[in-house]
């Protein structure tokens, strides 16, 4: 398939540039795919299209203030993305000016709290390999998390504020490492997790750290020829054994998101005909890119926002439900004035 069949016309008005006032009064878009049949509900409504014993997956992951922004000596400013964690204080990151931020720079924080050494160039294009110290022999993570901005998509064309510290993080998020929130997540409070439990739903979790090329669009001419970025993630051995016996016993697996289901359908994949470990965990790097023709053994109900045009995510649901079914509910969605991307509302795909 092409990349340019993956393009839509949405009005800017319908980006979301903040979180409703309430979690869980998003809008929810419920699409059948045996029909195509479209409901439009409240995400507080969700628990009403729970089946006993549903087993709804989430992505525990914890995004973390990873923009790190200051001011250069000659008083320009300078941005550090920190990605991916490698060893002690030593991560890969994106940074701006690329051109001025060369091996062998130093940059610093607070008056000198934290200071960002450059130590070389990374894979990507403004990618660096950069260690992170702290003064007084300080943990750099501390200072990360409190000098650090939440690092918001580009499509929000807004600083961030006090709110998104909460609002751009799921309340069951545990484990830090994302740069980008498991938006479909998003939707969820403690009182409908209760509600769903009450419906017969069953929860089980897994991480999924999310990375910076969620945004990126595919620039491929060909879908088949773009590369994803990979992200590590990790399940827990008993949390995939409840899973795989939903599964077998033909109980739905409502992936909530597509970083879920990347997890699921790769971790599938992966132990194959193998023995199924009893304990322990299972992580790992995964690159798995999901578009039309994609054959999902593990995930058939998903829970998704509205996405960018030509991107991956957008990509994977039309694998899921159809490339005509995907078409027709993201023009009513913007025909009925949906909020679109990550402080948008969602869909549930039956």
């Amino acid at each position: 398939m092409k990349t340019k069949d993956f393009e839509y016309e949405l009005p800017r008005e319908l980006i979301a540039q903040h979180p409703v006032q309430a979690r869980d009064a998003s809008r929810l878009m419920v699409l059948r795919r045996t029909d195509g049949a479209l409901e439009h509900r409240s995400f507080k409504d969700l628990p009403e299209y729970i089946v006993p014993k549903d087993v709804l997956v989430i992505n525990n992951t914890r995004v973390f203030p990873a923009r790190l922004l200051g001011t250069l000596p000659t008083g320009g400013k300078f941005e550090v993305l920190l990605v991916r964690r490698l060893e002690g204080s030593r991560w890969t990151a994106l940074v701006k000016p690329g051109r001025r931020l060369v091996p062998g720079r130093k940059l610093e924080l607070a008056g000198g709290e934290l200071v960002i050494c450059v130590e070389d160039f990374g894979s990507l294009d403004g990618e660096r390999i950069v260690s992170l110290k702290a003064a007084g022999g300080r943990d750099p993570l501390q200072l990360v998390e409190r000098l650090g901005h939440v690092p918001l998509p580009p499509y929000i064309r807004r600083d961030d504020t006090r709110q998104d510290r909460s609002r751009y993080q799921t309340v069951y998020a545990r484990n830090s490492g994302a740069v980008a929130a498991p938006t479909a997540g998003l939707h969820f409070t403690r009182d409908l997790i209760n509600a769903v439990r009450r419906a017969g739903g069953l929860f089980e979790e897994v991480t999924l750290h999310v990375g910076p090329g969620t945004f990126r669009p595919v620039e491929t001419e060909d879908i088949e020829n773009h590369r994803m970025q990979e992200e590590c993630y990790e399940v827990e051995a008993a949390a995939l054994k409840n899973i795989l016996k939903a599964k077998e016993r033909g109980h739905g697996i409502l992936a909530v998101g597509t970083t879920t289901v990347r997890t699921l359908e790769t971790i599938v994949r992966r132990i194959g005909s193998e023995a199924k470990p009893e304990r322990g965990t299972l992580s790992g790097e995964t690159p798995l890119f999901i578009y039309p023709g994609f054959e999902f053994r593990l995930v058939n109900r998903l829970l998704t926002n509205f996405h960018l045009p030509r991107s991956t995510l957008l990509m994977l649901v039309a694998a899921f439900v159809g490339k005509e079914q995907l078409d027709y509910a993201y023009s009513e969605a913007v025909r009925l004035k949906y909020r679109f991307y990550s402080y948008g509302d969602a869909m549930l795909i039956l």
